[in-house]
């Protein structure tokens, strides 16, 4: 397949409170962007509390949901703020929608390692505590953004832990399987060569006939136990946005090695991830560019 280049202006959709010092996005589209960045679709900042604005019009951040909780963790490295990772919490279902995050510059390094610090999201309201205790059942309490996806301070990995990023993932799929995705996305982010941003959207079914079972907790509360899980990664390197999606059962899948042909079994593009999952990503692109990156995918710009 014919590859399509476009170009990319750095410009910010929003300009952030003087505390978060964040690399701005990078923005496909006109040198003097119209209202929404001409995203027709894009995450309005009044849709949420006047704090959170400025996190929901990042280019992770995928089209929101009336009725459920916009959450952003940041942490504080040095003056500065860093937010680590922001989500969206079904209550109903007692699970994320979603948890999106990005590879930078500023958090793609390695200089910490695993807290191990579980516990409610203090962040949500009370009701949507469901205890930090494991989940039994031969479930795992599995990181949708990962412990080793947030490496760049103590505070940052410390903030992973939160049960609202937990989900409850079959031992052998947490431990054995998912871990090949999380492991490739976090060497294509790490490498400044690579990317100079990764855009990184993963997370659970939660849907209707998308989910296994429900999973009681001691306070009364129940947990969905998702049947698929799924990353939607959007790249920009050398003013070129590239994007691939990963979808998978959730099962025990044996002794799986992870090769490049695994992966790429796996592979479909944004708009697929989007049918199946009824989730809008990327939504604060410029729909024109939304519409062109999204389409398709190329194993050649992910080294597969």
């Amino acid at each position: 397949m014919k590859h399509i280049h476009y170009l990319i202006f750095t410009t910010c959709l929003l300009l952030l409170a003087a505390c978060d010092k964040e690399e701005p996005d990078y923005i496909i589209g006109p040198t003097t962007p119209t209202s929404s960045t001409d995203a027709t679709n894009a995450n309005s900042p009044t849709a949420v509390a006047p704090w959170l604005g400025k996190y929901v019009t990042r280019l992770e951040v995928p089209r929101l949901k009336a009725g459920n909780h916009f959450v952003a963790h940041s942490s504080k490295e040095g003056k500065d703020s860093v937010m680590a990772y922001c989500l969206e919490y079904d209550a109903a279902q007692g699970h994320s929608r979603w948890v999106a995050f990005r590879f930078d510059s500023k958090t793609r390094s390695k200089v910490t390692g695993r807290q191990d610090s579980f516990r409610d999201d203090p962040y949500l309201p009370t009701d949507c505590h469901i205890g930090s205790g494991g989940f039994g059942g031969g479930y795992d309490r599995g990181h949708i953004c990962a412990s080793a996806d947030r490496l760049y301070s103590a505070s940052a990995n410390d903030l992973t832990f939160f049960m609202s990023n937990m989900s409850p993932q079959r031992s052998r799929f947490n431990q054995d399987y998912w871990p090949i995705y999380e492991q490739q996305v976090q060497s294509w982010g790490r490498s400044a060569a690579f990317a100079d941003t990764l855009y990184v959207v993963k997370g659970g079914t939660i849907g209707t006939g998308q989910v296994l079972q429900y999973l009681s907790r001691p306070n009364g509360k129940r947990v969905a136990v998702p049947k698929y899980y799924y990353m939607a990664l959007l790249k920009v390197k050398s003013k070129t946005y590239s994007a691939i999606a990963f979808f998978m059962e959730h099962k025990d899948y044996g002794g799986t090695q992870g090769t490049a042909e695994e992966l790429r079994q796996h592979a479909i593009s944004i708009d697929e991830l989007e049918e199946r999952t009824g989730i809008d990503f990327f939504p604060n692109l410029p729909a024109a560019v939304e519409t062109a990156v999204e389409k398709d995918y190329f194993f050649s710009n992910w080294g597969l």
